[in-house]
């Protein structure tokens, strides 16, 4: 089998990319290798910044998203016992974000791909990414018990930091700037209604924080913990009450989150990491196969739809005009944009956790910065800005 652009990985990535190169007339192949029920259950991020939803809306996923997705307006911060709102469209120009889980991106992509669009396959575990460095790469797969290959014109890698597209570049071709922070997270689901009607940032003595939501009727919460903590270790009274203390307002004693039946619990470990360059010869590599970022940001997912908005215009524009200029920048283009997304992530992730070896001293530069951000009408719009993300043309 041949096609123009084989996709190594059927996560978001790999399926806006599909999505969005099938309006542009341009053919492509997705190969997963995980089931369809895996990758639909698989949890993840819930932010959307608003160039991902004109991404999902021009892919033709949009009528769910606007029907379910939240709208939200700003964040709440909370440090030093009180809280404070950043309002994103005034600081904006309008501009907000969406909660809709990954899980129904994903979701909504691969019922859109089945339907109308190229070959979509689970179950196909990629051996090995060939010849990416001439004029006909091959990937070779194992689908349904037989060894199957695929020609592509150009390969493209959205299977994560540790899938086969990334290993494809020569070691000697390739650099990785890593950062592992010492502590992780304890994300919970629970069956009980957000307390708030947007996301709440909290900065405590006893560690940082979040209070999210998936719909009107689940929260999505998280804990800062020490690295290799197990869930089981964690009671569901234990988490209760230490989300309760961490959000606690001195002017508001009262306050306490709506507590319900927890359903999930893991701990997610948090690490940056930017592989450059993210091209080698035929071979694109997009979303966590290029980058990772801690989620205090929010901008995983967001980062992996601009790197595939920027490559099916190149594509775009190399079918209709036969330039590669696109595709030749496409690797210094995306950089640029992870970049600022890893710093702000960097960022948010330093103000707002407790290191296990801070000082005093430490803990009042963390609790000065976010004074800023709350006096600063300046400081507040470059935190605002960078969470709903920079402008990107999403016109393919």
């Amino acid at each position: 089998m041949h096609t123009t652009v084989g996709i190594v990985g059927g996560g978001p990535a790999g399926l806006l990319l599909a999505r969005l190169l099938h309006g542009a007339g341009i053919d492509s192949v997705v190969l997963e290798s995980r089931d369809r029920a895996y990758v639909e259950q698989r949890q993840r991020a819930g932010i959307l910044e608003q160039a991902t939803v004109d991404a999902l809306r021009a892919a033709g996923a949009g009528a769910r998203l606007d029907a379910e997705g939240i709208p939200h307006d700003g964040i709440e911060l909370r440090f030093g016992g009180r809280a404070h709102r950043v309002d994103f469209p005034s600081l904006t120009d309008g501009r907000r974000v969406w909660v809709y889980a990954q899980t129904e991106v994903v979701k909504d992509l691969i019922a859109l791909q089945l339907a109308d669009g190229g070959p979509l396959s689970f179950g196909a575990e990629v051996r090995s990414v060939e010849g990416v460095d001439t004029d006909h790469p091959v990937i070779r797969y194992l689908h349904e018990g037989r060894e199957k290959t695929l020609t592509c014109d150009y390969v493209v890698g959205c299977d994560g930091f540790h899938g086969v597209a990334r290993t494809a570049v020569p070691e000697r071709e390739r650099t990785t700037y890593e950062r592992t922070y010492p502590y992780s997270w304890l994300g919970i689901l629970a069956e009980a209604p957000p307390v708030y009607e947007e996301l709440i940032y909290a900065h405590s003595e006893r560690g940082f924080a979040l209070a999210s939501m998936r719909s009107p009727a689940v929260s999505r919460l998280y804990l800062q913990v020490e690295n290799g903590t197990d869930p089981a270790d964690w009671s569901d009274e234990r988490i209760w009450d230490e989300l309760d203390a961490r959000f606690a307002l001195a002017d508001a004693p009262e306050w306490r989150l709506k507590r319900g039946r927890i359903t999930q619990k893991s701990v997610l470990p948090m690490r940056s990491s930017v592989t450059e360059p993210m091209r080698y010869g035929r071979l694109f590599l997009a979303g966590d196969a290029a980058h990772i970022v801690p989620p205090t940001g929010a901008k995983g997912l967001n980062l992996a739809a601009a790197d595939v908005i920027v490559l099916a215009r190149a594509f775009a524009h190399r079918a209709t005009t036969g330039s590669t200029e696109l595709l030749d920048a496409y690797s210094d283009t995306c950089l640029r944009r992870v970049w600022r997304a890893e710093h702000f992530s960097s960022f948010m992730t330093t103000t707002l956790h407790s290191a296990p070896e801070r000082s005093g001293f430490d803990t009042r530069l963390q609790l000065s910065q976010l004074e800023r951000i709350a006096d600063s009408p300046h400081a507040a719009a470059e935190l605002a800005q960078n969470y709903v993300g920079l402008p990107i043309d999403t016109t393919i």
